[in-house]
């Protein structure tokens, strides 16, 4: 029995560069095509999209199939989805359907020699595995092993169109000349970068003009509502801290550097905070609650988006946050912007060593604990409980490791990004981050998970 009344399989089995695949014939614009019909005829209760591996007939992608008829469709493009939904969905009907005048349109497109297809998958599938055993006795290496460590290619020439300011340059179409003009950059090497982007499908390319794609032109144009770029700067700030893995690993700790940070980078920093919390300080403030919490101490709190979180959660809560003086006016512009000034109020200092105040309900360290060592953070959850009203709550949110800290996978290689740019930070347990709250005072210590990559560890104080 089937739950749904129709099921569509497309190839999206990605293959190396230059070896014939659905996806190098087009197949995910396909499949976001055949989405977004589905959607707008509103059948989306009634179909399953499923994306497949290999089928074996590769040099005849992109294919796709429909059930419960069992029909397979080859050169599949774009265009062709409204007559292949027609054919097989259109009110119900199925594809012997003689009234289905459009599915016409697509009979140029079935393959219905079962000996053939099956002849050519199962030679594919031969010729796939002698070549895989060749290379395995030649001592090649593995093909995801080579991806990993070119994986930083990529990377960086997405890291330097932001730095530049590529997309802004690009705008509505722009050559390689007007771009490097625009930038005050060569032309030559503009579109060598230009055109490894349109090989990363992050742009287009008709003739001698680039075009930014539909999710360019929103996340990295500067002018756009949806623009990501400022935040994502401080990841290009960061790239260079990367470079110096292997000697901070010999090392202990990172490499000396710059203890005063450029505005610019400041500003950065902040900005990517901003951005990787914008969704998750209300689930932090839904999670904690608002009920008998009048005052809350917000512990470097950057931009201020979870004191705000707060401030719109509750009119009755008075939120009081501290960070470095080089942050407060940033952090200021942030608070204005949302309209609660009123309910936020900012405080410059240091949190290793200034004065926390007390009567608080709700002391919160979000994405902080995984700069400190083990023993700026026990002092630092000692000194939270002094702030806490009896009954209070010490809230810690980050990443948090496995109990063997072997993964999550972005939580193991954070802990790497703490040691090339702190002291002693790092990414830290659930039984570390309990312990050190149980030795600092703190009774009923627990776990709360939230959506997304991070969590809450709360304690109560005595």
């Amino acid at each position: 029995m089937e739950p749904f009344r129709f099921h569509l399989f497309v190839c999206t089995q990605q293959k190396p560069e230059g070896v014939a695949s659905c996806p190098s014939h087009g197949s995910l614009a396909v499949l976001n095509r055949l989405d977004s019909e589905i959607l707008a005829r509103g059948l989306r209760n009634e179909v399953q999209l499923t994306t497949c591996g290999c089928m074996g007939l590769c040099d005849e992608g992109p294919i796709m199939v429909a059930y419960p008829e069992g029909v397979w469709y080859r050169h599949v493009q774009p265009s062709d989805i409204p007559a292949i939904v027609d054919r097989h969905l259109n009110n119900g009907q199925t594809a012997h359907s003689e009234s289905n005048r459009t599915s016409k349109s697509v009979d140029r497109l079935i393959w219905n020699d079962a000996a053939a297809m099956k002849a050519m998958s199962v030679e594919h599938g031969e010729r796939f595995r002698a070549a895989m055993a060749a290379r395995d006795r030649a001592g090649a290496l593995p093909d995801p092993l080579n991806d990993m460590i070119r994986g930083y290619m990529p990377s960086r020439c997405l890291l330097t169109a932001l730095e530049l300011d590529i997309f802004t340059a690009v705008g509505n179409g722009a050559s390689a000349e007007q771009v490097g003009a625009t930038i005050n950059a060569n032309a030559r090497a503009v579109a060598m970068l230009l055109d490894a982007l349109v090989a990363l499908r992050l742009l287009t390319k008709a003739g001698e003009e680039y075009r930014n794609t539909p999710e360019t032109a929103r996340y990295f144009v500067q002018e756009s509502q949806d623009n990501h770029r400022n935040g994502l700067l401080h990841a290009a700030d960061i790239w260079h801290r990367w470079s110096t893995l292997t000697e901070a690993v010999r090392r202990g700790t990172h490499l000396p550097f710059e203890t005063a940070r450029s505005a610019e980078w400041t500003r950065n920093f902040i900005a990517a905070m901003q951005r990787n919390a914008k969704d998750r300080a209300p689930l932090v403030v839904e999670a904690l609650g608002t009920g008998g919490v009048r005052r809350v101490l917000d512990l470097g709190g950057g931009s201020g988006i979870y004191s705000i979180a707060f401030a719109k959660a509750s009119s009755d809560v008075q939120c009081d946050l501290l960070d470095l003086p080089e942050v407060i006016p940033l952090t200021a512009e942030y608070v204005n912007k949302a309209g609660v000034s009123a309910q936020v109020h900012l405080r410059t200092g240091n949190m290793l060593h200034d004065s926390f105040g007390s009567g608080y309900d709700v002391v919160m360290l979000n994405a902080i604990c995984h700069s400190f060592s083990e023993e700026q953070n026990i002092a630092l959850f000692r000194r939270a409980l002094q702030a806490l009203v009896p009954g209070g709550r010490l809230s810690v949110q980050d990443f948090i490791l496995n109990d063997d800290k072997t993964g999550p996978l972005h939580t193991a290689l954070f802990s790497l990004n703490m040691l090339v740019g702190t002291d002693g930070g790092a990414s830290y347990s659930e039984p570390e981050y309990t312990r050190w709250m149980k030795e600092a005072g703190f009774s009923d210590v627990r776990r709360i998970s939230l959506p997304g990559p991070s969590d809450l560890i709360v304690g109560i104080s005595k």
